[in-house]
């Protein structure tokens, strides 16, 4: 009997091709292991470092650090800043991804390349942009004067420098999801006589809201922790343009790190805030989420 024929032979392109998971288990062991390294070195001890130093002298005088004129001017300001940010970049990203996903126009790919533009930019250069434009020697520096129309070093800038750093979330969140659906539901909708509005609120919307959600929760996560581009428009006032992140480092630099900590735990607990809401929207609805190639924070 030929070797082809004997018991037990498998034809070489019948056999089983090697999985992903058919490594050695040492090999299975070691990345974990790795990951699990990286994540206690870059991401939990300094969550734990920032909490332990908040509470290092006790709740009560964590608790003091919040009654500070300035740490409440700054948390109203940022809170301020992204209920303007947010819708504003919310009905953009709508415009954007509605525009992109369902007609075909001249630039077409541009638009596309310049809805990343933040990601590539440092958010220092974008900051400075506002302050060459809009301060008191740029391009439209004498007539805002002239107007008493203060931009630069006020709450305008600020929210212009966080438009722009928290632009593309909503977008890029929204953009393969509504590509990936097509125009066939619209389109039949509108065959039944629905208007544009009307199609869009119950045809469009339904299928985009939990990218939507997503996009929005990263959004309003960018803008209230954004420091680069803030900080080179803001001014650092105190009581006036400071946002919570830039009232962390004047108060870190002052030697007061119980309250710089104690700014620092809010922040951090936004963050884990909007990662436990992030992590139950991908595990409830993974099948809409699936597709969207979006950014992630």
């Amino acid at each position: 009997m030929s070797d082809a024929l004997a018991p037990g032979y498998a034809a070489p392109s019948l056999l089983r091709p090697r999985g992903a998971t058919d490594d050695p288990p040492a090999a299975r062991i070691a990345l974990i292991a790795t990951s699990v390294i990286f994540l206690a070195l870059f991401l939990f001890a300094p969550l734990v470092v920032v909490f332990s130093e908040a509470l290092s002298k006790g709740f009560a005088t964590f608790a003091v650090a919040f009654s500070d004129a300035d740490a409440q001017a700054a948390v109203q300001l940022t809170l301020l800043v992204a209920a303007i940010a947010v819708p504003a970049n919310l009905v953009f990203g709508l415009a954007a991804a509605w525009s992109i996903a369902k007609f075909s126009f001249p630039g077409k790919s541009l638009l596309v390349t310049l809805i990343d533009l933040p990601f590539s930019v440092s958010p220092v250069v974008s900051g400075l942009v506002y302050v060459l434009v809009f301060g008191a020697q740029g391009v439209f520096g004498p007539w805002l004067a002239a107007h008493n129309i203060q931009i630069v070093f006020a709450v305008p800038g600020i929210v212009l420098a966080t438009i722009f750093v928290t632009f593309p979330f909503v977008a890029r969140e929204l953009i393969p999801l509504m590509q990936e659906q097509g125009t066939v539901e619209e389109e039949a909708a509108l065959t039944l006589g629905a208007s544009g509005w009307r199609t869009f609120f119950t045809v469009t919307l339904p299928n985009i809201k939990w990218g939507l959600l997503y996009g929005v929760l990263l959004c309003n996560a960018r803008a209230m922790g954004e420091f680069g581009a803030v900080s080179v428009v803001s001014g650092h006032i105190r009581g006036l343009t400071n946002t919570i992140p830039l009232q962390v480092e004047i108060l870190y630099n002052e030697y007061n790190s119980v309250a710089a900590f104690a700014l620092a735990v809010l922040l951090a607990g936004l963050a884990l805030v909007t990662l436990g809401i992030k992590t139950f929207l991908e595990w409830r609805h993974a099948g809409e989420l699936a597709g969207r190639g979006g950014r992630r924070l």
